[in-house]
């Protein structure tokens, strides 16, 4: 698996007119408990189907795309943050200890 870095707001407008499964990790590089919640999601992401988008958001570094997201997903900014999106919807919000791939992988099925 591999990160998308998400650097461009267009590209939140893409993963909303995306026909299946995208991911969006929103990490704050400055933040002790983000780096677990990453460290912990990258350990276990191979359970994730291999073709579906993970996208990554360093929110210090783009503070403006992380409010597009919260505004195009309807969902409260949060830090670290996991979206699984379907057909341009969040159906899952998750966030610092209650980010799992687990719940990812069994939302999607």
């Amino acid at each position: 698996m591999q990160w998308i870095n998400l650097s461009d707001p267009a590209q939140i407008n893409d993963i909303k007119l995306a026909k299946g499964y995208s991911v969006i990790f929103k990490h704050s590089t400055r933040c002790s408990i983000s780096l677990m919640a990453k460290r912990n999601f990258e350990f276990d992401w191979n359970a994730i189907p291999e073709n579906t988008p993970l996208y990554f958001l360093d929110l210090i570094s783009h503070r403006d795309i992380s409010a597009l997201i919260a505004e195009t997903f309807q969902v409260h900014h949060e830090s670290p943050q996991a979206l699984l999106i379907k057909d341009g919807e969040c159906i899952l919000d998750s966030s610092h200890s209650d980010i799992s791939v687990a719940e990812i992988v069994e939302t999607m099925i």
